[in-house]
């Protein structure tokens, strides 16, 4: 059992969803991927033990425009189990260093690296998902959704909503169902396959679970992109690598 609808108006300056098949250089997919939309949603109002968010339909408001920047980019990662060891005070944080001379890498080696990012600028668009809540919790949704339009009524979010990297930040609004919509922009193409979510949502989990790739052919017709059910045969799970084609376990 579902939900009804929710609907934002989301814009911003850049935006970048990054498709997969491009390894060494971050280029967008023309329009969100349903785990940003995803993002979106979460970053005003999620509870992971009692629902998720369905994404159903995302429709492009603006022509899409590119742009290419280049960022620096650091090489290394730190794993979450070190970070959560140095706020417990267990041992001392070791720094991630950029910018370094020989006397710290004891080699010509830098800790970042510039890469090249065709981004998205100027974008808008119309965004639609619906609870999905898990067993246990199907008469909650009418409670969930009305605390979801409440925080989204007053602009109020967990944390900033953005565009697929957290430099790029999303502004959205509420929309009313009674109120009229401009259309979505004439534009029709086939994007291919374009990742659906790097988690399992066919449970309630944490996002430190490990990842589930999950694909589906995205076509976007009269600027409309619509996203299957993540339980439908539409959507490919259990990948091990995006390329043009497609490798599942």
């Amino acid at each position: 059992m579902d939900g009804r609808l929710q609907s934002l108006e989301v814009w911003g300056e850049y935006a970048c969803f990054t498709n997969p098949i491009t390894k060494a250089e971050r280029f967008s997919y023309q329009c969100p991927t349903p785990s940003a939309t995803r993002g979106i949603f979460d970053s005003i109002y999620v509870k992971p033990v009692e629902f998720r968010w369905q994404v159903r339909k995302i429709e492009i408001l603006e022509p899409v425009q590119y742009i290419a920047l280049r960022r620096n980019e650091v090489k290394e990662k730190i794993s979450s189990n070190a970070a959560k060891g140095w706020m417990e005070g267990r041992g001392e944080p070791i720094p991630i260093m950029a910018d370094a001379d020989k006397s710290y890498w004891n080699n010509d080696q830098k800790g970042r690296t510039q890469r090249q990012t065709m981004a998205l600028k100027n974008v808008r668009y119309r965004i639609h998902a619906s609870v999905q809540p898990w067993r246990g919790f199907e008469n909650q949704i009418q409670g969930l959704e009305g605390q979801f339009r409440r925080r989204a009524e007053h602009g109020k979010c967990v944390w900033q909503p953005f565009f697929g990297c957290r430099e790029f930040p999303a502004y959205f609004r509420l929309i009313d169902a009674s109120e009229p919509l401009s259309p979505a922009i004439s534009l029709d193409i086939d994007m291919g396959w374009m990742l659906y979510d790097v988690f399992d949502l066919a449970q309630a989990g944490k996002n430190t679970d490990n990842p589930c790739i999950s694909v589906f052919h995205a076509v976007v017709r009269k600027g409309v992109l619509a996203v299957p059910s993540y339980d439908s045969e539409d959507v490919k799970k259990g990948i091990k690598e995006v390329q043009n084609d497609i490798s599942i376990d």
